[in-house]
């Protein structure tokens, strides 16, 4: 990714009193003083952009004033937490007006009895879990990366390796209070664990990455903290037969809390990045094409026991080369060096990461066409992946611009024609929404854009997100 910005042109000095009106002139900034972080997200292509504005609001009535202020200003609005994003998300409008959730970062509420808590969307996943361990209770969500706020999960509708058991954010947000471009507040949702009651408009919000409303308030769904963990990890000679021991080892019952692929590639680069040591006998080691890891936890040590029992044998029966149970230090390495798996491929040279969804059962299918494709114009495909809900995970080493794009829709093509999506946890974000746009079904776009008028009439919410753009060459 380039890291020099687009020049936005001067603000408007009438537009920047208003702003400072709301927030305070010392939590508005412009021009060469807004700092190149909020440029860009993680994605690893486009370019870094440089907005015309940054406010910071402190209070969910500022932000709401923010977004009337732009809308009758027509300027585009961004909304930002930490950046962590990789889809180009939150990557401004060079004309545009950042919205940064730092200064609304505090925990409001802890309700043990109802096990949620209320935050707002600068928290990260970090601070949550620091604030709810006291109490032996956690925030399932976890992408990979404990710096992410909370609205920005919530923007994208963040997943990660614990979805396999605890599902994606959607299904771990309770409410919402969100911020409109009409300068209004709405609710949505609360302390509740189910309503039938009108239109889900908590569900809309999530996962629409800054286009509908800026969520300023977030209620979520919280578990017992589990006292005994362990990792398993079965090694294979081809990724075909990993695919093949997924749905045999979810219907054993057992539940695991992280079911995940590697390949071989992807296994050595993490290894070394993180200096992991896993004991792999040399003979294994050799004949290993891909690795299966399996999170089980729980709160009673025996039935944990029971679990890797029962999972030993059956991947022997599937063919495993061989399994090993990690524990303790060993197994937190392991996962953490699966959560940096992105940085490795970044490190490597990585051009794109894929973040395609499928149905389980078709992913040995999808691996194989994928691949095929990515032979065909002398590109290369690595990578791991949830292999428990289907989201492959693949960096992609092309240099050429237009080749990877027209890779990269070739292979967004056959996820869609398997029966999944182009997405199923990074978002669209500017980088993907042409591929959407042109790939979808048009009946479900013209319903998102009736959805997108109703919310933001004026259009400034996050333009070019979504909805919009078009596919290079």
């Amino acid at each position: 990714m380039s890291t020099a910005p687009l020049a936005g042109t001067a603000p408007d000095p009438r537009v920047l009193d208003r702003f400072a009106a709301v927030v305070g002139s010392a939590h508005v900034v412009t021009g060469d003083r807004i700092g190149p972080d909020y440029h860009h997200d993680e994605a690893l292509v486009g370019t870094p952009v440089a907005p015309r504005y940054l406010a910071r609001p402190a209070t969910a009535e500022e932000t709401a004033e923010l977004l009337a202020v732009a809308a009758a200003a027509r300027v585009p609005v961004t909304a930002r937490g930490a950046g962590t994003g990789l889809s180009g998300a939150c990557r401004p409008a060079e004309n545009g007006l950042v919205i940064s959730f730092e200064r609304m970062a505090a925990v409001l509420d802890i309700d043990v009895d109802n096990q949620v808590a209320v935050v707002q969307p600068g928290v990260t996943l970090a601070e949550l879990d620091a604030a709810t361990s006291p109490h032996g209770l956690m925030y399932t969500v976890f992408p990979g990366e404990l710096s992410a706020s909370i609205g920005g999960t919530v923007g994208t509708n963040a997943g990660g390796m614990r979805a396999v058991r605890y599902g994606v954010t959607r299904h771990n947000v309770l409410g919402l209070q969100a911020a409109m471009p009409s300068g209004q507040l709405v609710r949505t949702g609360g302390k509740l664990t189910k309503m039938s009651t009108g239109y889900d408009l908590t569900q809309l919000i999530i996962g629409s990455e800054g286009t509908l409303a800026l969520a300023t308030e977030i209620t979520v769904r919280l578990y017992p903290r589990p006292a005994h963990s362990a990792t398993l990890m079965a090694v294979f000679t081809d990724l075909p037969a990993v695919m093949r021991a997924v749905p045999e080892v979810l219907r054993t019952g057992v539940a695991p809390t992280i079911l995940e692929y590697l390949d071989t590639t992807t296994m050595e680069a993490i290894s070394r990045a993180q200096d992991l040591e896993l004991g792999i006998a040399p003979e294994v080691r050799a004949a290993a094409e891909a690795y299966l890891v399996i999170g089980l936890d729980n709160r009673e040590r025996a039935p944990l026991d029971t679990g890797i029992g029962l999972l030993g044998e059956l991947l022997d029966t599937l063919g495993a080369l061989d399994t090993y149970v990690l524990e303790g230090n060993s197994a937190r390495l392991l996962i953490e060096a699966r959560e940096k798996a992105f940085w490795s491929a970044k490190a490597s040279g990585a051009d794109e990461i894929l973040d395609v969804v499928v149905p389980r059962a078709v992913m040995p299918e999808f691996f194989d066409g994928a691949t095929a494709l990515a032979r065909a114009v002398d590109a290369h495909l690595v990578g791991c992946g949830h292999a428990g809900d289907g989201n492959v995970h693949m960096a992609v080493y092309c240099r050429d611009d237009h080749t990877r794009e027209s890779l990269l829709h070739r292979v967004f093509a056959l996820a869609i024609e398997l029966g999944g999506a182009i997405s199923g946890e990074h978002g669209l974000g500017r980088i993907k929404t042409a591929h959407f746009t042109a790939l979808a079904d048009p009946v479900a776009l013209a319903l998102m854009h009736g959805i997108k008028q109703a919310f933001d009439p004026a259009g400034i919410l996050n333009p070019g997100v979504v909805l919009d753009g078009k596919v290079l060459g």
